[in-house]
């Protein structure tokens, strides 16, 4: 073959007759970042977060505001950017740069080179770069700063709740509590082999609203925390939080292994009710003795389901509390299963078929925190490296706590944000959920990036005025999207 023209790529053996070019036009596979952006901007989450949290750079200096800085990390994080130098790789993306700016009409995809000796702030000439993004993070980490950056994703919940139904509260809302384990590669300052998960792992607890299936709240721990390590002074906190915000009912679920007196007392006391399912330990077993036989008689098609009201006190609880025996007949199965549940209510205000049917409400809850780590990526990776963290650790004397180091800190930062791009795509997913009809809802928000964020788009100025190209599939979920944004539109959160 000749020497291929300038811009033109190799041909392809199967069809020669197709040409490949690359041409300076301003074309982008991320247009749906414009949708998130607005998803973000409509509840002002990060415009309250940019004005809460204090910015210690120079104003002069600045090129990116701490507010696009925020929404560059979101965005990036929501169409599946995870790697910091991804930045770097996408800093001309015209759509990126347009979602993220706070400049208004075609000025963010000018590259108009900063005046010298202007009293203004330098123009930023594209995304900002990874070093800039690492040291966001390394603000955001600092003590005052992340404890205000772990409020963003309470706030975007009171904010999109408050849109979406119209009033202020909601009757009920139950809060889903559960560990999530997030493997890590190389040294990270608290993570540790988990033999339960039998990887090198971090341990976070993380909390959801059922009824409208976001982050709550998330917390990094270590990775040999046990399950409830933690988990009464999460819980209560967020029983009491949802309580003066979402919703004038609360309940709890929680996973097997966090049930302890101090946790469930204190729930008693708040008059919130809780269901949480039992490890097996000898003492249930034996109570489970007795009906773990089965009836005579031939053995139904369907297989059957038994219920059991008991009550039972663990050694370290102060008093006995209702328990519900489920044992459960499986297909191909010779000897009947079984497990214990733990409630609160009382059998003549909620039976036991409606205590086990609440508690299997929890799949839901289980799916999103899927979602959350398999889409979001979750990569935590603020190592301790270099002679800087040699003399912070320097100083102190003994082992360095999880809480104090800055590295764990900084993933602390990047989880909180993951939580804030996770609800900013649930957010997108619910409002394209208003407008399809049923048969056609139940969207992944993996199937949702691939399908409405993750796309091609082609951006024309003209007359100061930017026009966004779409396919005529991309553009009908995009409709359906943007008829429901009066939905996002929300008062602040108190």
């Amino acid at each position: 073959m000749g020497d291929a023209k300038q811009g033109e790529l190799a041909g392809l053996k199967f069809n020669r007759s197709v040409r490949i070019e690359a041409r300076g036009e301003r074309l982008s596979d991320s247009g749906g970042a414009v949708l998130v952006r607005e998803a973000l901007e409509r509840t002002g989450i990060l415009r309250t977060l940019a004005e809460s949290i204090d910015d210690p750079r120079d104003p002069r200096r600045i090129t990116h505001p701490q507010s696009e800085l925020l929404a560059t990390f979101v965005t990036l994080l929501a169409l599946g950017w995870q790697d910091q130098d991804d930045a770097d790789a996408l800093r001309k993306d015209p759509l990126l740069r347009l979602s993220v700016s706070e400049r208004v009409g075609d000025a963010p995809l000018r590259d108009d080179p900063a005046c010298e000796g202007s009293a203004n702030p330098p123009v930023p000439q594209g995304l900002a770069s990874q070093p800039t993004l690492s040291r966001l993070l390394t603000r955001l980490a600092e003590r005052g700063r992340l404890e205000r950056l772990r409020d963003g994703p309470r706030e975007s919940v009171v904010r999109r709740m408050r849109g979406l139904t119209g009033r202020r509260r909601l009757q009920h809302v139950t809060l889903d509590v559960d560990a999530l384990p997030i493997p890590v590669e190389g040294h990270q300052p608290g993570s540790a082999w988990n033999g339960h998960f039998h990887d090198t792992v971090y341990h976070p607890l993380v909390t959801t609203a059922a009824e409208l299936g976001d982050m709550v709240a998330v917390r990094l721990r270590r990775g040999q925390a046990h399950a409830a390590e933690g988990a009464c002074m999460t819980i209560l906190d967020d029983v009491r939080w949802a309580k003066e915000h979402l919703a004038d009912g609360v309940s709890v679920r929680i996973d097997a292994g966090m049930p302890s007196d101090p946790l469930l007392s204190a729930l008693e006391s708040e008059h919130t009710h809780y269901v949480a399912r039992l490890c097996n330990n000898a003492v249930l077993d034996r109570m489970a003795q007795p009906y773990l036989r089965r009836p005579p008689g031939r053995r139904p098609a369907i297989p059957r389901m038994w219920l059991y009201e008991e009550r039972y006190g663990a050694q370290s609880w102060s008093r006995d509390r209702r328990v519900v025996l489920v044992v459960l007949e499986r297909e191909d199965e010779l000897l009947l299963q079984h497990f214990w549940l733990l409630t609160s209510w009382r059998p003549d205000k909620v039976p036991a078929d409606k205590v086990l049917a609440r508690y299997r409400r929890r799949g839901v809850a289980e799916g999103h925190l899927g979602e959350f780590k398999d889409v979001l990526g979750l990569k935590l990776s603020s190592s301790p490296r270099g002679p800087r963290s040699e003399d912070w650790r320097s100083k102190f004397i003994g082992p360095v706590r999880p809480c104090d180091d800055p590295f764990f800190r900084a993933n602390d930062a990047m989880l909180q944000l993951c939580a804030l791009a996770y609800n900013a795509m649930h957010a997108l997913r619910r409002l394209l959920h208003l407008g399809l009809p049923l048969s056609e809802r139940g969207w992944s928000l993996r199937h949702l990036r691939e399908r409405v964020l993750r796309v091609a788009a082609r951006v024309s100025l003209h007359a100061r005025r930017v026009t966004i190209i779409v396919t005529e599939a991309t553009a009908r979920y995009w409709k359906l999207i943007s008829d429901q944004w009066h939905c996002l539109d929300a008062s602040p959160a108190c």
